[in-house]
């Protein structure tokens, strides 16, 4: 019994209990129905029980001995039919449970519990549907956090890459600097010029370093949001930078609410708004202007410059890349600005726009909140 398959074993415990029931009747029939008489009761005026005996025990028992079989006959093609129809009524919707469930262990996203009934049954199959569909929903994030973790791994090899290489020049130059000055080659004699200039490098390859540091510990970096008047944070972080303005004779424009409250991290969002700052101020001719403005609910940094062409725009925000007209690394900074701002603003899920300006001419950098 233990090997069968569910449905004819529902239909054999299911026949058996019938055939059981059936036998028990009409063995019940068989010995108590020669002891019954029938009572005929009648009554025209006057009450008058009149009690006709026909219960001869041996007519009795030749009729119901002739209807047994026939009775026993009728009752088991009956029981077996109620079985089949009880069984089938049973097992085919657990059959179809089944058959939805092996199309779920093959991930089929189509695959799902057809519910007939709000029994138990259809019950079972809700339950089913839900934890296939709280299953796939799991494993959809999974994948997504896979390819995030793998996205994650590759920014880190190729940022190491790019570090290295960018290391790798200012060392060498460094180095060979230091060689012929202690080999007192041609020019290199002149101690007073050359050890002024290795130290420059030095102070530019400590600043690199320091950045490079800062860049790799963005990663998984979190903060948590706090309340904070934007204009009032606003005006704190462009004050050095309106100081820097004014020192190379360019005009600095803030134009701010009076209060502007949002919920941010504060220390993460303050570190992208001074990078976009810096470069805005860095890549300013002498004579042109840095604006500062809210439209709305976004924040306008606003800079006269070139205007950088949109094919290149991406590639500004890849580690250690400098536009074109900005190669030199004492000009154009060591090419981490706006990674580092691309990294802190994902993070803190704050989305923005970098895109050239026609009148006038010159760049926008928009913070959309």
């Amino acid at each position: 019994m233990k090997k069968l398959k569910l449905f004819p074993k529902t239909f054999f415990y299911t026949l058996t209990i019938m055939i059981f029931v059936i036998v028990i009747a009409h063995i019940l029939i068989y010995l108590l129905a020669p002891q019954m008489g029938m009572v005929i009761s009648t009554a025209d005026n006057i009450a008058e029980k009149i009690t006709v005996d026909i219960c001869e025990e041996k007519i009795v028992v030749q009729a119901i001995q002739k209807a047994l079989p026939f009775s026993l006959i009728c009752s088991l093609v009956i029981s077996v039919i109620c079985s089949l129809l009880f069984s089938k009524a049973i097992v085919v919707p657990i059959e179809r449970i089944s058959a939805s469930t092996e199309r779920m262990m093959k991930l089929d996203r189509a695959a799902a519990c057809i519910i007939h009934s709000k029994d138990e049954i259809g019950l079972l199959a809700q339950n089913v549907n839900d934890l296939y569909s709280n299953l796939l929903s799991t494993i959809e994030h999974l994948e997504q956090e896979k390819d995030r973790v793998s996205e994650m791994e590759r920014a880190k090899v190729d940022f190491l890459r790019a570090a290295s290489h960018e290391l790798k020049t200012p060392v060498t130059a460094l180095n060979a600097t230091l060689e012929n000055m202690i080999l007192g080659v041609g020019k290199y004699q002149d101690y007073a010029v050359y050890l002024p200039e290795c130290k420059d490098m030095v102070d530019r390859l400590s600043k690199m370093i320091h950045e490079i540091l800062e860049t790799s510990k963005l990663n998984g970096v979190t903060e948590q949001p706090a309340v904070v008047d934007l204009s009032e944070l606003l005006e704190e972080l462009c004050e050095p930078y309106q100081l820097i303005a004014a020192a190379h004779n360019i005009s600095f424009s803030l134009d701010l609410p009076e209060t502007f409250t949002m919920t941010l991290p504060i220390n993460l969002f303050s570190k992208a708004v001074s990078n976009v700052l810096a470069n805005a101020v860095a890549y300013t001719e002498t004579g042109k202007t840095v604006t500062v403005f809210m439209d709305g609910r976004s924040l306008m940094i606003e800079n006269e410059c070139v205007p950088i062409q949109r094919s290149e725009i991406p590639r500004l925000f890849e580690p250690f890349y400098r536009p074109g007209f900005s190669r030199n690394r004492e000009n154009g900074g060591n090419g981490l600005g706006l990674y580092i701002v691309d990294a802190l603003l994902t993070s803190i899920n704050i989305s923005y726009s970098f895109i050239p300006m026609k009148n006038p001419p010159g760049m926008c950098f928009t913070f959309q909140f």
